[in-house]
């Protein structure tokens, strides 16, 4: 939240202009960048409109908490009204979403979604978008969680003629999810009055909202079965949902019309990527609609194979791999999910693919040509071994060059590392994949990051954060040999630091001296004995994540550094060019720095290097002990 008064208060503010300065100094403060031209604009037009409509409606106590930061993500609404319901006298809430849209129109195929002429991509109808910001919030805010009925939502276009969007107005709408325009304003005013006391203030009831505990995030694998099986577990947000809605519209044309569309989504680590592609397969999979869900990672696919399908054979074999659709007849899928898309790579044949099946086919040319949609998933900064090729312009170039059309879908939110954008943003400056150089790290109220003197006090504090009922996991840079674990003997520990050592996790499909095999590593409570490296990590979240930097990324001087002769990973070839080893390896600790929801602990095997840590911390990073 970046700022919370009475609507008198804000209505006053806004006026002598003081409010823009105090909203812009608190977004930098949160975000560490300042906030873009439109976003400043939307605050001077819509809040005032906003303010001046409670005060008319006699609502002048009622608590106003302007971009309200949702729970565990990025968003934020534009506003949550809390007060004193006028008849029940309990506390109230009222989710705003503002637009300042004079006109919309409803996408020709989906009403949900509309379009306007400032975006070039249909965006989400706000009815439907407030509706799910008030789901979303009861279902993350433990004061709500009892009280579903408190939280009402309306979407304000105080610019808007009734004829202007009336298009908009084909959807149903219900108590979280009403649409009030500049004609309609006396209405509004009604509306609020049914919501609102102004015989009681609403500050007590903000503090009431506020002080709710935040629930655990619906951790992908945990609700993977019920997902795919049962009804959709997660709610999507905007960008989420649009990206939703295309692919299912995209199903629906080419069944009706022998159509055939390419849907790329491409966002950073924990925007929602593998939860969209999830909710798709669910709801074809509940529809009878042919679709698969494939990916490059061996963890990833058969970790979902694993929970996704325990049991049931027939949901198994929903989770296929990149490189299984060579020989496959061409438009035989309606849909192909393409998770952690990424990792396509240049073919798919590799050194046991037979002769005859070697036709040199791009493997990005396979994926689109066995389904009518087939729906690429990717983070391009995740692509982490030579040779992986998945970005939006090569899968673009592949489709037109086909006469295939292509959609492009960017999520901007993002969902893990406690939503903070404070820390992405230290992640991506630290290692240099932004420009500038390193920050200081800025806490925020989001995500936890710490500094551990030694690897044996980040092992301690997180095996803590274990017994607090947190998940939690070791991961490291791919800086030491790796030894194949035999049965019947201790794992091999590979990892040495000191006369601190721990074994990898394991290589094989088979569990090992109670270690989980590989590709359960993440998700399995038995893999916190082992380190993780990115092969195993990327694709997966858990509670709190310490992260080893090996002597391949140390920092010299002014800046970081990468050493390829301290890399021990076997895909790096004396082929790979320095600057392509130099991407993956800041690439794989981006990776590795993003996994944690609630926090992460990281430290340096260099003594240089870890050092400049804490100068970046400035004193802010406090020391663990054991």
């Amino acid at each position: 939240m970046l700022f919370r008064a009475s609507a008198r208060t804000v209505a006053v503010m806004a006026l002598d202009g003081s409010l823009f300065l105090h909203l812009t100094e608190q977004f930098v403060h949160m975000h560490g960048y300042r906030p873009g031209t439109s976003e400043v604009r939307s605050w001077e037009r819509s809040i005032p409109a906003l303010a001046s409509a409670l005060n008319d409606a006699s609502l002048g106590d009622v608590e106003v908490m302007l971009e309200y930061a949702l729970p565990l993500n990025s968003k934020r609404a534009d506003a949550v009204l809390a007060g004193a319901h006028p008849v029940s006298g309990e506390p109230s809430y009222v989710v705003v979403e503002l637009k300042q849209w004079s006109q919309a129109e409803p996408h020709e195929d989906d009403a949900l979604l509309c379009h306007i002429d400032a975006y070039a991509q249909p965006v989400l109808n706000p009815i439907e978008q407030v509706r799910r910001y008030c789901e979303y919030l009861v279902n993350f805010n433990g004061a709500l969680a009892e009280h579903p009925k408190r939280v009402s939502g309306v979407a304000y276009l105080h610019n808007a003629t009734e004829f202007g969007v009336s298009g908009l107005r084909e959807i149903e709408t219900d108590d979280r999810g009403q649409l009030f325009t500049a004609e309609s304003r006396g209405s509004f005013l009604d509306h609020l009055r049914t919501k609102l006391s102004n015989k009681h203030p609403g500050a007590r009831a903000a503090d009431e909202l506020l002080a709710g505990k935040a629930a655990p995030s619906k951790q992908l694998m945990a609700l993977a079965a019920q997902e795919v099986r049962e009804r959709e577990q997660f709610v999507l947000l905007d960008e989420q949902q649009v990206a939703y809605r295309m692919v299912l519209n995209a199903v629906r044309k080419a069944k009706q019309s022998d159509h055939k569309e390419v849907v790329v989504v491409t966002g950073g680590p924990g925007t929602g990527k593998s939860v969209i592609a999830l909710s798709v397969l669910g709801e074809l999979y509940r529809q009878g609609v042919p679709a698969l869900h494939a990916t490059g990672s061996k963890s990833f696919t058969q970790t979902m194979r694993k929970v996704a399908g325990a049991r049931k054979r027939e949901v198994q074999d929903l989770f296929k791999f990149f490189n299984g659709f060579m020989t496959v007849e061409k438009n035989s899928l309606d849909v192909l999910i393409c998770d952690e898309a990424h990792r396509i790579r240049e073919t798919s044949a590799n050194r046991f693919t037979s002769a005859a099946h070697r036709t040199g086919r791009p493997q990005i040319d396979e994926l689109i040509d066995v389904a009518r949609v087939p729906v690429f998933l990717l983070d391009e900064h995740q692509v982490v071994r030579p040779g992986e090729m998945g970005t939006v312009a090569e899968i673009k170039a592949a489709a037109t060059r086909k006469g295939v059309e292509c959609s492009v879908v960017r999520l901007e939110s993002q969902y893990r590392c406690g939503g903070s954008d404070a820390y992405l943003r230290w992640v991506v400056r630290l290692l240099g994949l932004e420009p500038g150089g390193p920050v200081a790290w800025e806490p925020d109220d989001r995500m936890q990051l710490q500094v551990a003197g030694s690897p044996e006090e980040m092992e301690a504090y997180l095996q803590d954060r274990r017994g607090e009922r947190y998940g939690a996991r070791m991961t490291a840079g791919y800086c030491w040999p790796w030894s194949d674990a035999k049965p019947g003997q201790p794992l091999p520990a590979d990892v040495v630091i000191g006369d601190w050592a721990r074994p990898w996790n394991l290589k094989g499909e088979r569990a090992i001296s109670g270690a989980p095999p590989s590709a359960l590593w993440a998700t399995d409570p038995a893999g916190f004995g082992q380190i993780g490296c990115v092969y195993t990590a990327q694709g997966f979240e858990y509670d709190w994540s310490g992260v080893i930097i090996g002597p391949d990324f140390v920092w010299r001087g002014d800046h970081w550094v990468t050493d390829r002769t301290k890399s021990k990973d076997p895909a790096f070839k004396k082929t790979t060019s320095d600057a392509d080893v130099d991407r993956l390896i800041r690439n794989t600790y981006k990776v590795l720095l993003t996994r944690g929801m609630v926090g992460t602990v990281v430290y340096s095997t260099d003594p240089e290097s870890q050092e400049k840590l804490r100068e970046l911390a400035e004193g802010r990073l406090r020391a663990i002990t054991a």
